[in-house]
């Protein structure tokens, strides 16, 4: 059974996560194969926040070179959320 820990890997610090703060929405780096309310339910449970609505936007991995090797980094998940009125999550 997945927990909400196993959905959520990480609350994104970034220059363009912090420019959407004043909007209630927060960036969240997410399991690959997570639906949008498996997210919605981690987000809540975790934060006691009410999640309005949930983007995803699923990212390839590139392929790198180490030395003359090929390799490939992960694919992976960006979740942008955006928090009913009156909501925020202390990011300090």
């Amino acid at each position: 059974m997945k927990t909400c820990f196993d959905v959520i890997k990480t609350l994104m610090r970034t220059e363009k996560g912090t420019l959407l703060e004043p909007q209630r929405q927060y960036l969240f780096q997410v399991r690959p194969g997570a639906n949008k309310i498996e997210i919605k339910k981690a987000i809540e449970e975790i934060y006691n926040v009410k999640v309005q609505s949930v983007n995803t936007s699923i990212f390839s991995g590139k392929r790198k070179r180490v030395r003359q090797e090929f390799g490939h980094t992960s694919d992976w998940k960006k979740a942008i959320v955006t928090l009913k009125e009156g909501f925020k999550i202390d990011v300090t």
